[in-house]
């Protein structure tokens, strides 16, 4: 829901929750910090709109040539007082990053500094601080950027990892835009042979396969387009990253084995069984990989205890949606059978204590679990056989990433796709049917609709405050 209050304050409602803003009017010109809050070696401060300009020539007298650094010294307009001597730069549009006027000042990342230029700034007439977001809005609503580009600049942001770095790079590069734009125009190709069919089907000189033509160039489309989809999970998986579950009987050394992989107090650790009664979650960069460390309580047959069956609960509710669980049994009585698991959910065994394992005890515990599949001797407390585990999880996590570059990184794109796909699917079997062209081009229709929309060329204002209120001031 949306409501806009005389005064030009815009109210959404998302998620229960209202949110405000104020009507962003297109010649208003925008400022903001766009660089780290203060103090810091460095402070970038920019400007976007038509009168950025003007702000600048107020500043600091002139206006540098474009697009090569000038220092200068910022003054206040008002009284002429010096504020500080920065780097300022000039990108007069379209050549920019907003396709507006656009202008940089790089100062002394001070307090006193930053907020003295953003005062005089918000006292210069037509000039107003920038909303979360907006600097972005302005590049894609000016076709600097697409809206998957979009979406990528705010993974990019929130990356805490190489890999999902790498991942957000190249849909900021075009990974999937451009292959959107491709099938986009291959589908309306497609369109026009049917509507030729449709308009012209008196004209003598018309050919009479133009249905199987846009059947040949739309088939083959929807293959490729659900060859994509295939990837889907991995990269969605990649932006929340992979997740890894502990799971066990109590008393089987979990925590201790959190405590060791997280190398830092995370879980309450105890010989008492039961202590973990709640689900414990640790968030891991593992060789530049983003994995989610999950500890559980311990899974036994029964318990008169309500909180621990509670815990036994979440335990198995966690193990149901990892991508893989570690069950942790105590060595010196590892006869624990672990609880089944959702299709695709892969499963090691570990076998924890090994330090006090009896030395005639080992061949036998080797060749019992080691029989079974996937399985880890270690001893969480002294570290033997961690190093080993820690590298196959390792591993683990490079399999199920790095096979190739996944095209599709969010579940709306997946939702779009997935839409088109049964658009033109529905199409062709529409034209094998014998139905009428109208019927087969309004499925195309709505293919081509579907890919302008994950791209954001149609019917996506929607989608954008969500999108947008989750970037920071000054991008």
């Amino acid at each position: 829901m949306l409501v806009v209050t005389a005064s030009g304050l815009r109210w959404a409602l998302v998620r229960g929750c209202w949110y405000r803003s104020r009507v962003t009017a297109p010649n208003d010109t925008i400022f903001a910090l766009s660089s780290g809050r203060p103090p810091a070696a460095i402070a970038v401060v920019r400007l976007s709109g038509p009168r950025a300009r003007a702000a600048l020539e107020a500043l600091i007298g002139r206006v540098p040539e474009p697009r090569k650094a000038a220092l200068a010294n910022v003054r206040d307009p008002a009284s002429g007082e010096a504020i500080d001597q920065a780097l300022t730069l000039w990108f007069p549009a379209p050549r920019s990053e907003t396709g507006e006027d656009v202008a940089e000042l790089q100062l002394h990342g001070g307090r006193a500094v930053v907020a003295a230029v953003l005062a005089v700034l918000g006292r210069i007439p037509g000039l107003r601080m920038a909303e979360p977001g907006e600097f972005t809005r302005r590049a894609f609503e000016h076709g600097q950027l697409d809206l998957t580009q979009v979406e990528a600049l705010a993974d990019l942001i929130g990356a805490e990892t190489e890999a999902q770095r790498r991942q957000a790079l190249q849909q900021m590069r075009g990974l999937l835009g451009d292959r959107a734009e491709d099938w986009r125009t291959r589908v309306i190709e497609a369109l026009a042979q049917v509507e030729a069919a449709i308009d012209f089907a008196d004209e003598g000189d018309v050919p009479t396969n133009l249905m199987t033509r846009a059947l040949a160039i739309a088939r083959p489309l929807a293959d490729e387009i659900s060859a994509a989809l295939a990837g889907a999970e991995r990269g969605e998986r990649l932006r929340d990253g992979l997740w890894v579950v502990i799971a066990g009987p109590p008393n089987a050394g979990k925590s201790t084995l959190l405590n060791r992989i997280a190398k830092r107090e995370a879980a309450i650790v105890s010989p008492i069984a039961g202590t973990t009664r709640d689900v414990i979650e640790v968030h891991l960069d593992l060789n530049g990989y983003p994995v989610n460390l999950i500890d559980t309580a311990g899974i036994r047959e029964s318990s008169d205890d309500p909180v621990e069956r509670e815990g036994m609960r979440r335990a198995r509710e966690q193990a149901a949606r990892a991508n893989l669980v570690l069950w942790v049994v105590d060595a010196t009585a590892a006869d624990a059978t672990p609880p089944p698991l959702a299709p695709g959910v892969m499963r090691w065994t570990v076998l924890n204590k090994m330090d006090v394992v009896r030395p005639q005890e080992l061949p036998r515990l080797e060749w019992q679990f080691k029989a079974k599949g996937d399985a880890h001797l270690i001893s969480a407390t002294t570290g033997a056989g961690f190093e080993l585990l820690m590298d196959a999880i390792v591993a683990f996590a490079e399999r199920y990433f790095t096979l190739e570059p996944a095209l599709v990184t969010r579940e709306r794109q997946r939702k779009v796709l997935v839409g088109v796909v049964q658009s033109i699917v529905v199409s062709a079997k529409l034209a094998e049917q014998g139905a009428g062209e109208e019927l087969v081009a309004e499925q195309l229709r709505l293919a081509a609709s579907g890919l302008g929309r994950l791209t954001g060329r149609v019917d996506v204002e929607d989608i954008l405050e969500v999108i947008f209120r989750d970037f920071c001031i000054g991008k």
